[in-house]
Order: C-alpha cells, then structure tokens, then sequence
C-alpha cells in the first residue's frame, strides 16, 4: 500500500512534468536563443524533459507528500459522509466559478495574466467552496431537504399522492448504556423499530474499554454490550451498520453521539437520564426505552402484595432494599431482618420518574402483627381493667368489712368495760353493810 502511494504521486510528478514541459520550454529555447532549433524546441523534447526533470524532483518530495496524503486520509476518514459530499460539492462549485471567471485572463498573451492568475483563482475559489460547503452542512441539508422532504409517487388509477415523512429517520444511533442494558434487542425482535441501526466506533471502543476494566461489575457489564452487539450483527434482525468516523475535538462520548446524530438527522436510542436532557435541549430526538418501559409497566396502587427478595440494606435505618424481575427498586421499612430472604410486603406509596421506578413498601406480617396485636392488647387491656376494677372492688369490701367489723369490736369492749353511776352505788352500799 506505501509503495502504491510512491508510485502514483510519482506518476503523477511525471504527468506534470510533461505539461510543464510542453508548456515552458519554448519560452525557456526563446529567452536562451534557441527557439529556432527544431531538433531540441519540439513537442516530444519538452515533455520528456519536463517529465525527467520532475521525476527526480518527486525523490525529494515524495516522503513528505506522502505524509500529507495520509494525514488527508484519516482527516476524511474521521467525518461524516454529509461533511465529504457537501465538501466536494463546494470544491466543484468553485472550481466552476474560477474557470468562469478566468475565461477573460485566458485571452491575453502575457504568462502572469493567462496563466499564474487562473491557477490562484482556481486554488482559492476551490478553498472557499470546500469552506462554504462543510462549515453549514446542517443549513444545505435542510435546503436539500425541502425538495425531498415529501415523495411523489402515482396510483393505479393515475392520481398523484404525496407521502410526507417529516418524522422518520432512517438511522437510530445506539449509545453505550443501551447496549449494555440489553432490552433493546428484545425490542428489536419485536419490530417495534424501523430503519437501520448506526453504532459509532467511538461507542464499541468505550465497550472494550468497560470490557477490559479491573472492577468485575464493568467487566461482565461491558461483555454483556458486546454479546448484545453481536446478537444484533448475527441474527440480522434489523439492518446495522458501524460508523467509522470520530470527532476528535470532542472528549465525550455523550456529545459525540449528538453531534453525529445533528449531521445524520438520525435518532440516538439510549436509557441515560442526562443524555436524555441534553439531546432535547440540543433539539436532537431521543428514543428513550425508559419512557417506553414506563409507559408499559403496571400501575403499583399502594396496599397492593408483592413477594420480593431482600437483596441489601438500604440508605436509611432498618431498611432492606430488593428489586423486581423488570429491575424496579423497592425499598422495604425493617427490611435489614429479611436479607436474603423472600417475604411479601404490602406497597404503601411509589414514585415514578423518568430515571426509573422506586417503590416503598412494608412486611405483610408486621402490618398484620401490628393490627392482631392492637386487637389483643385492646381486649386484654379490657379484661385487665375489668379484673382490676373487681378486684379494687372486693379490696375494698374486705378493708370496709374489716373496718365494720373492727369499729364493732371496739364498741362493744367500750360497752363491756364501762361501768354505770348505779352499779357503782350498790356495789358501795353493800360494802359499808357488810
């Protein structure tokens, strides 16, 4: 392939040379006063020593033309195929405006005039057409556009109808997160996609990285993106096509993929929420699969049973986190007890949003355990102060009955033991009888 290169740029020097030749040897024999020679002032002699002189000449230059054809090639090799033909539109264009104008100079006799004007006309004009054209290609493909926007085709019965198809783009560009998330091929088998899939060398290259990486999550993450890449490619369930091109003066991967889709007017498929935000900002179309999965999930109402695996503990205190099998989070209060473990919870609120779907919920058997054991507490509470009450109640029967029975005794002892003015006088008149 290098020697290929050495070979045509030299040819090319040699074609050049015979031109030159042809060209500047007569004025070349006329100045040294030999224009008269027939033997050297010929067409074949000016052009095999044009042709000699400017092959040795390409020894010298070859290694650094070579360089600038390769450095050319992996500029055009990085862009787009819209930059490259809106490009060379703009070069034939002002190639064509160059020669126009040039057909004036081209009369005159004097060799700056008719010659070294047009060449520079052509090199500029060529420059700032291939400027015109590549620096608003989004402005010429919106003017292009406008004439195909809507396709003309006739019936059988000869009436024309128009097909407009503002909203269709042919290319859906699959960003990382997507692959590695792997719902969109059950998508794709679904035929809910049409199109062509696009996937950019700078999202596999990200791929291998996350493949390659020293964490095990990344790597089985970034390996489960490469089997699902090379399921789509295997089973050729929807067309798919690589992107060769990169933009080097964009560090992020997010804004390489909107960037790429702003030049193909394409569609970025992804998952990623912040993504998500700056495409629609940007005004680029995005295919959110989350919004789909949202728009498809059943309504969780709170109090309805869910059996769920507490898989870890959560942010807050006591709580246990589990996941559904469509990967929705459901955190459970007192969850940290039932690691590991299946349990149904009963849902008490849940929270929608376009990152996802987080429910929270409780153990089925606490919220019943809490209501048995209010019912028992309240009944034995009830039979507790019933019994309570009955027995303050006969505790003060007892005390009054005992105190009845005490103020009884003391009467009587105070009635035996005292003694009348009457018995006191007889007993004193028997004594003094006596």
């Amino acid at each position: 392939m290098k020697m290929t290169k050495r070979l045509v740029i030299q040819l090319l020097f040699v074609i050049g040379g015979v031109g030159l030749g042809f060209r500047f040897f007569p004025v070349l024999w006329e100045v040294t006063g030999l224009a008269q020679n027939h033997i050297i002032n010929n067409f074949l002699t000016n052009a095999v020593l044009g042709a000699i002189i400017l092959y040795f000449l390409s020894f010298l230059l070859v290694g650094y033309l070579e360089k600038l054809v390769n450095r050319l090639e992996k500029y055009l090799a990085k862009q787009s195929p819209i930059y490259i033909l809106f490009g060379s539109l703009g070069i034939i264009v002002g190639l064509v405006f160059a020669i126009l104008i040039s057909t004036v100079f081209f009369r005159t006799s004097w060799f700056v005039t008719n010659t070294l004007i047009p060449v520079v006309l052509m090199l500029l004009m060529g420059y700032l057409g291939f400027r015109i054209g590549t620096t608003r290609t989004d402005e010429w493909r919106r003017l292009f556009a406008l004439g195909f926007r809507r396709n003309k085709r006739t019936s059988d019965t000869g009436e024309i109808l128009d097909e407009s198809e503002p909203n269709f783009h042919h290319y859906k560009i699959l960003d990382t997160n997507i692959l590695i998330d792997g719902r969109i091929y059950d998508i794709i088998k679904t035929g809910f996609l049409e199109g062509t899939l696009l996937v950019p060398n700078f999202v596999l290259h990200e791929l291998q990285y996350i493949a390659d990486s020293s964490d095990s999550i990344k790597r089985v993450r970034g390996r489960r993106g490469l089997d699902i890449l090379n399921k789509l490619q295997s089973e050729k369930v929807m067309p798919i096509e690589m992107y060769e091109g990169d933009f080097e003066d964009i560090p992020e991967v997010d804004d390489k993929l909107i960037e790429l889709a702003k030049q193909l007017q394409a569609v970025v498929v992804t998952n990623d929420y912040n993504l998500n935000k700056v495409s629609q900002f940007q005004n680029v179309q995005i295919m959110n699969i989350n919004a789909l999965a949202k728009s498809l999930k059943p309504r969780v109402i709170p109090g309805e049973l869910l059996n769920v695996m507490v898989v870890k503990n959560g942010t807050e205190r006591q709580q246990g986190v589990a996941y559904l099998d469509d990967g929705t989070m459901v955190v459970v209060e007192d969850g940290r007890y039932f690691i590991n473990d299946h349990i149904d919870v009963t849902v008490t609120s849940a929270l929608q949003t376009d990152a996802g779907r987080m429910i929270f919920a409780k153990p089925t058997h606490s919220t019943r355990g809490i209501s048995d054991k209010a019912t028992s507490g309240n009944s034995q509470a009830t039979s507790e102060s019933s019994s309570t009450q009955s027995q303050t109640a006969a505790s003060n029967s007892a005390k009054a009955s005992a105190s009845s029975s005490a103020v009884d005794n003391t009467v009587d002892r105070t009635v035996r033991g005292t003694k009348t003015p009457a018995k006191k006088n007889h007993r004193a008149a028997k004594k003094r009888k006596n």
